[in-house]
C-alpha cells in the first residue's frame, strides 16, 4: 500500500463503500440510501473529482465501478435475500482490497461502521460515515461503548443528515458535520397550475410511522382524491398495516408496471383523477413515474408519525413545485418553510385546515427553495469539503506501508 501525501491534492479520489439492499442506480422505486450514493457519485464526478463506487454488479454508477459481488439483496429485508451474510462479507473483502490500492484518499460509508470497529473492515484510511437510520436503530449504543473502549480508534468521521438526528446521537457519537441531502433539480419537471393538481399525492414505504392510515383520514374528511404510492415490505408489521388499510382504499392499481411516455398524464394520470373513486393505491413508482405525480398534484401528504431523521420525498415534490402537508415532526422543520414551501402542523385537524391556503402557496418559490437549499451541488460541495478538511487531518503515515488487513477477513473470491 502506498497512500498518497496530502500536499495540494486537487483532485481527490473517493471510494464509496456502496450498500447492498438495491443496486447503485438512478430511477428506482424505494432505495434512498442508494439513491444518495448515486447523487454524490455523479455530483462528485461532475466536480472534477475521482469517484469509484464499490458495489454490485448490477449497478450502474456515473463514476468508477468496482465491482464486489455478481448481485444486489434485491430488498431492504435481508430474509429475502439467501446467503446474505457471504455476499457482504464478499463485499467487504473485495472493497477493503481496493482501499489499499494507495491511490484513495478517503472512503466514504453508510452502513456497516460496527465492521470499522470489529476489525473486519478496517481500512488505514481516514472513513466518512453519512448516517441514515434513527441513533436507536443504529447499533451504536452499547456495542460502541465497548469499541471506545478496546484499543486504538480508527479515523471515523459521522456525517448526521439534519439537525435532529445530530440531537438524536449526541450521547452516541461525536457529529463533525450536518449534511442534508440533495437532488438534482434540473431532473426534476416543474408543475404548474394549468393541468392537474386536483388530486392529493403521498409516496413512502407503507408502514405506520410513514402515517398512511393518517393521510386516507384527511381525504375522506376534506372530500379530497387521494393517491397512495410505496412498497409494502416484507415485514409482518407492514404487511398487516397496509391490510388494516384495505379497507378504507377505493382502488387498487399497479401504475408501477406502465413505462412513462411522453403523454404519460393523459394516458396514466388522468384517467385515475377522472374516474369515481376517491383513495387510490397505485403501486410502487420508480423514479421517472414519481416525478410525473408529484409535478401534478395540488400537494404531497408526508404525516408522519415518528421522528423522521431527514426525508427525500418532501424536497423531491418542492423541486417540482409541488407543496408539502407535513407533521411538524423530526427534520421536517429544517425542510419544509411553514407557510412558503407548504405546511408544518400539530394534528390531523390543522393539516385538513391548510388545505385552504394551498392556493396561497408559489409553486415557484417551492421549488426556489430547494434550488437554493437542497441541491445536488450544494450537498457535494459540502462533501467536498468535509473530505479535504478530513484527508488534512489524517497526515501521510510511512508506517501504513506496512499495513496488513485485518486476520478477521476472510479473503473470499469475487463473484461478477
Amino acid at each position: 500500500m502506498h497512500p498518497r501525501k496530502v500536499e495540494a491534492i486537487d483532485k481527490l479520489t473517493v471510494l464509496h463503500v456502496g450498500t447492498l439492499n438495491k443496486p447503485i442506480r438512478p430511477d428506482q422505486g424505494y432505495c434512498p440510501i442508494e439513491t444518495v450514493i448515486y447523487n454524490l457519485d455523479k455530483g462528485l464526478v461532475s466536480a472534477g473529482h475521482r469517484s469509484i463506487v464499490a458495489c454490485s454488479a448490477d449497478s450502474q454508477t456515473v463514476g468508477e465501478r468496482h465491482v464486489t459481488v455478481r448481485r444486489s439483496f434485491g430488498s431492504y429485508c435481508r430474509e429475502d435475500c439467501q446467503g446474505w451474510e457471504e455476499l457482504l462479507q464478499r463485499h467487504l473483502a473485495s472493497t477493503l482490497k481496493r482501499a489499499l490500492g494507495g491511490d484513495i484518499d478517503i472512503v466514504h460509508m453508510h452502513e456497516w461502521v460496527h465492521h470499522v470497529y470489529d476489525g473486519v473492515f478496517n481500512p488505514p484510511l481516514p472513513i466518512v460515515v453519512t448516517l441514515h437510520v434513527p441513533a436507536t436503530q443504529s447499533g451504536l449504543d452499547e456495542d460502541y461503548e465497548n469499541w471506545k473502549r478496546s484499543g486504538p480508534q480508527p479515523s471515523v468521521y459521522f456525517i448526521a443528515i439534519s439537525e435532529c438526528q445530530k440531537r438524536e446521537y449526541s450521547t452516541l457519537v461525536n457529529i463533525y458535520r450536518v449534511i442534508h441531502h440533495g437532488v438534482d433539480v434540473q431532473t426534476f419537471p416543474v408543475g404548474t397550475t394549468s393541468i392537474g393538481n386536483s388530486y392529493l399525492f403521498m409516496i413512502g414505504r407503507i408502514t405506520r410511522v410513514k402515517g398512511q392510515d393518517k393521510a386516507i383520514e384527511l381525504a375522506r374528511k376534506s372530500g379530497s382524491k387521494l393517491f397512495i404510492a410505496g412498497c409494502v415490505q416484507n415485514k409482518v408489521e407492514d404487511k398487516a398495516f397496509f391490510e388494516s388499510l384495505r379497507g378504507s382504499i377505493d382502488l387498487i392499481v399497479d401504475v408501477g408496471k406502465v413505462d412513462v411516455g411522453k403523454d404519460y398524464y393523459r394516458s396514466v394520470i388522468k384517467p385515475l383523477v377522472d374516474c369515481n373513486k376517491q383513495v387510490i393505491y397505485i403501486g410502487e413508482l420508480d423514479g421517472a413515474q414519481k416525478k410525473h405525480w408529484y409535478q401534478h398534484a395540488l400537494a404531497t401528504l408526508f404525516p408522519i408519525q415518528w421522528a423522521e431523521p431527514f426525508g427525500l420525498v418532501p424536497i423531491e415534490s418542492m423541486a417540482c413545485g409541488t407543496p408539502v402537508l407535513a407533521m411538524k415532526k423530526g427534520a421536517l422543520p429544517e425542510i419544509v418553510v411553514d407557510g412558503e414551501t407548504g405546511f408544518l402542523v400539530d394534528s390531523l385537524e390543522g393539516m385538513v385546515a391548510s388545505l385552504e391556503r394551498l392556493d396561497t402557496i408559489d409553486r415557484h418559490a417551492c421549488r426556489r427553495h430547494i434550488q437554493q437549499n437542497f441541491s445536488l451541488a450544494r450537498m457535494v460541495q459540502d462533501y467536498i469539503e468535509v473530505y479535504r478538511q478530513v484527508v488534512e487531518e489524517h497526515p501521510f503515515k510511512p508506517h501504513l506501508l506496512s499495513y496488513r488487513p485485518s486476520p478477521y477477513l476472510k479473503e473470499l473470491p469475487v463473484s461478477r
